[in-house]
């Protein structure tokens, strides 16, 4: 029997490992290997009456028990390590270990005997036992039955605040916040702030039927809080509601509701918060020494166990955190714009009177027709009865409205010729009201789909030889006058040198006749 006892109470003592060789007759690499092995499991002098070199052997090598019963023995950390995957269970790594057995022709465990190995290695040894639960694989998050209280300043009334509580069932590790309401935002907000307290996501939510979060919940349907939906979609989660009446499916949160309440929300009762974020700074204090508190049947605490065991498995943090979203319904107006509290949007005209989903986020507006994005605002604040309205939304009349500027005005004259230039400054500087000279200006552009571009700058070059104060009407009649003029010069034209046109009439000559 190896001296384990002596040799770490020597090593504590400061005897070199030539001293300690020599005392216990036990080689110094076998020393070297139980001093190194005894500080990695923390094991440290001086040590308890109860821990004798069998206990200490059994610490630190507990598969050499088993090797004593003939069979193949079990490779605990590789189990612990392989249970943390996805997929992996029990029976699965029993039956390769059965496989290994047969090849090595060697006795295996019956599997019960296995599972009961493998529990008795990791309530002793691990700070998290994987098989019920697996690492990063589900947080459980409800309200909890008592309440905190913040004091109104004014009145000294003391105002209810409620707690929600976020835990980790593999590591026990747990998260809560105050909130003076149980609403939708109040729900999202505290799921934001317990992923970010995590540091990573799990693969499951398991929340309690609340309606914030589920709209339906039956043995064949159910439905989500679109909100709550789309968060869960955000951090790559699946949301699984326990189902009605089954605490069971929650059991961890249950549990650690019941502790919150007495080491959080109890410990706070004599406390005097008069804001919400005074109270959540004293509920941090008391939750860090909640998850640092020791266990009280194994080694560690909450937070060591989640540092240690189930950190690593938790899904990585997206870029940003999710942004709360509310989901309405909306008629688009005969003006294609949407009204959402007391402001309006635009639509695609194309969807006038029909019935839209709107997605409101505090920075951003979007409209949707059977789930695909047709529009996009940023969302208005202020004064009632704001507009945002997208050119591409608008007919294509209404674009031509809008268009007219005095800088587009002059814009589009420049491009026709330099007397529709001379024409469109001269009513821009007259006109008594910007508005006015653009509706004029507008009634002239609309002359570009019946006459070319010469000829409204043939007319604006004219009308500045009758007169020194052109109008637009003026310039409307010469365009007529000119065009009529134009028509009537072609048909003249055409009259007089009818004769040499055809040029497929036959003379005299081709019939025997003489030509005159």
């Amino acid at each position: 029997m190896i001296h384990y006892r002596k040799i770490l109470e020597l090593h504590a003592e400061g005897i070199s490992l030539r001293g300690i060789t020599a005392s216990t007759g036990h080689s110094r690499q076998k020393v070297t290997e139980v001093i190194s092995l005894a500080e990695k499991k923390g094991l440290v002098c001086p040590l308890e009456e109860v821990m004798t070199s069998q206990w200490i052997e059994e610490f630190l090598f507990p598969e050499k028990t088993l090797e004593s019963s003939g069979r193949q023995p079990l490779k605990f950390d590789y189990i612990h390590k392989e249970l943390a995957k996805p997929n992996v269970t029990l029976s699965l790594l029993h039956h390769e270990y059965e496989v290994e057995c047969r090849t090595n022709h060697k006795i295996p465990y019956s599997y019960r005997s296995f599972v009961r190995h493998y529990s008795k290695y990791a309530d002793k040894y691990k700070a998290t036992l994987r098989i019920r639960r697996k690492p990063g694989e589900i947080m459980e998050v409800d309200w909890a039955g008592s309440t905190a209280f913040i004091i109104d300043r004014d009145t000294g009334e003391k105002v209810k605040a409620y707690v929600y509580v976020a835990t980790l069932p593999c590591s026990q590790f747990a998260y809560a916040e105050a909130t003076l309401s149980m609403d939708l935002h109040s729900w999202i907000t505290a799921h934001n702030h317990a992923y970010e307290y995590f540091g990573g996501v799990t693969q499951i939510v398991v929340p309690d039927n609340l309606k914030t979060g589920v709209t339906k919940h039956t043995s064949r349907e159910l439905v989500l809080n679109p909100t709550y939906k789309e968060m869960a979609d955000h951090y790559g989660t699946i949301v699984m509601p326990a189902r009605v009446r089954t605490p069971k499916d929650k059991a961890s949160v249950e549990g650690a509701v019941g502790v919150i309440s007495t080491w959080i929300i109890a410990a706070l009762r004599n406390s005097h918060c008069f804001s919400l974020d005074e109270l959540n700074k004293e509920v941090r204090v008391k939750l860090d020494e909640f998850n640092q508190r020791p266990f009280t049947r194994k080694e560690g605490c909450r937070l060591s166990a989640f540092e240690e065991e189930e950190k690593f498995a938790l899904s990585p943090l997206p870029l940003t955190p999710y942004k709360m979203s509310e989901w309405k319904t909306a008629k688009v107006r005969p003006d294609y714009h949407i009204s959402v509290e007391s402001m309006f949007y635009s639509a695609p005209y194309e969807y006038i009177n029909q019935q839209v989903e709107i997605k409101l986020s505090d920075d951003f507006v979007e409209i949707l027709f059977n789930h695909m994005r047709v529009a996009s605002h940023k969302r208005l604040y202020g004064r009632f009865g704001q507009l945002s309205t997208v050119r591409d939304h608008m007919p294509d009349n209404h674009k031509l409205f809008v268009d007219q500027t005095s800088e587009a005005a002059i814009e589009w004259a420049g491009a026709i010729g330099p007397s529709t230039l001379n024409v469109i400054r001269y009513i821009l500087d007259t006109y008594q009201t910007e508005k006015q000279a653009l509706q004029s200006i507008f009634s002239l552009k609309k002359s570009e789909h019946r006459y070319t571009k010469y000829e409204i700058e043939r007319a604006c070059k004219n009308v500045f030889s009758i007169t020194k104060r052109p109008t637009v009407k003026s310039i409307q009649t010469i365009l007529k006058n000119n065009k009529k003029d134009d028509a009537e010069q072609e048909i003249k034209r055409d009259t007089e040198t009818g004769k040499d046109n055809h040029a497929f009439t036959r003379g005299a000559s081709y019939y025997g006749g003489v030509d005159k």
